[in-house]
């Protein structure tokens, strides 16, 4: 459904042009705000070393999913709009949109499986403790996998390579029947399934956290933590809802409404792109905003990787070459054992060319 659009002479030029510049920036933008976000929950998650909570589980598979989606997808979509054919060759153009709709069923799957794994945390916390194990959360990953490379198999097939106009493009190659099915299916299983089961879900969770009062402190402070990541949690399942209405709604006005080719609606068909792409890196932004763990987290990497340098260079210790470690040995008797003058004596000792760490010097201070 990703297809290259052919518009007609008149409306090339400025227009396009003005396209072929501001749809680059903006692709661009998407990939580096999810590139970058998404390897830092990334690396949050597996640097705090809580893989033994299932939802743990699956915010890493759903990061996974979007950071493949940003990597394997934007940057060869962003060129549709900027170059006049397809450079990549035959394998990528089946490769790259096999990839975006695995990636795309991966997501919707993993949130749907989320929302279950959150309303039996919350409705339901001793009788599914049993359930809920990171042995468990690895199998339903596992079959999340295994029906996303299920349901985006056809779309090995689905696009080609061919000359067109003379120009070397990459479109469907099914018949406009087949299309047309293969498009109301993707919708059906990749969006509509998941919203329901979203939907569904997430009303009895909220209900139950909306009714239910515990008496009990610690478990109303175990309540108030869940309440945070299921709220966290339901943020992100809105904003996919939201990113991909417009994408899948535009598809199904193709085929079953009218929806002539003109300049608005080819923005149109742009925003749609655009909205569904950048749904792969809001996520970590919500994150860093609804949660003080993720934010923690974000700040201990960032801190790491700004300081890691100036850290690496101050614990560096130069020595003059006419010095040795006698010399060194002396004035540490001297310092501990000897008289006042002595000390400071051994301490003027110590060769001015020689540079030392400042946690060093503490050690002789």
């Amino acid at each position: 459904c990703f297809h290259q659009c052919q518009i007609s002479l008149e409306t090339r030029g400025s227009f396009l042009g003005f396209l072929a510049i501001i749809v680059p920036v903006l692709f661009a933008l998407i990939f580096l705000v999810g590139t970058v976000g998404n390897s830092l929950v990334l690396a949050v998650l597996l640097r705090s070393g809580q893989m033994n909570s299932t939802t743990n589980l699956f915010i890493l598979n759903l990061g996974v999913a979007d950071l493949c989606f940003i990597v394997c997808c934007v940057p060869f979509q962003a060129t549709i709009y900027t170059l006049d054919g397809w450079v990549f060759g035959a394998l990528l153009c089946k490769a790259v949109h096999f990839l975006i709709f695995l990636t795309m069923y991966a997501s919707s799957f993993t949130l749907a499986t989320v929302s279950l794994d959150r309303y039996l945390a919350i409705c339901y916390p001793l009788h599914s403790r049993e359930l809920r194990t990171p042995r468990n959360g690895l199998a339903a990953i596992g079959l999340i996998w295994t029906l996303a490379l299920i349901f985006s198999g056809p779309y090995l097939s689905y696009y080609s390579q061919s000359e067109l106009a003379n120009l070397t493009v990459c479109h469907p190659a099914w018949s406009a029947q087949q299309r047309r099915t293969m498009d109301v299916c993707t919708f059906v299983f990749s969006y509509l399934l998941p919203v329901l089961v979203l939907s569904l879900t997430y009303i009895r969770t909220l209900r139950y956290l909306w009714r239910t009062v515990d008496p009990v402190a610690t478990l109303s402070i175990s309540k108030r933590s869940k309440r945070k990541v299921t709220r966290m949690i339901v943020i992100v399942a809105t904003l996919f809802c939201l990113c991909w209405l417009p994408h899948h709604a535009l598809i199904l006005s193709v085929w079953f409404g009218h929806f002539p080719l003109t300049r608005a609606n080819y923005v149109l068909r742009i925003l749609s792109h655009l909205v569904s792409y950048a749904n792969s890196c809001v996520n970590p932004i919500v994150y860093a905003l609804v949660s003080k763990h993720f934010r923690k987290g974000f700040r201990k990497i960032c801190e790491g990787l700004f300081c890691q340098a100036p850290q690496l260079i101050s614990r560096r210790v130069r020595v003059a070459p006419t010095s040795s470690w006698t010399d060194w040995e002396g004035a540490a008797k001297r310092y501990w054992f000897g008289s006042l003058s002595a000390q400071i004596a051994s301490m003027l000792y110590i060769p001015h060319s020689s540079f030392v760490h400042v946690g060093e010097a503490r050690l002789w201070n």
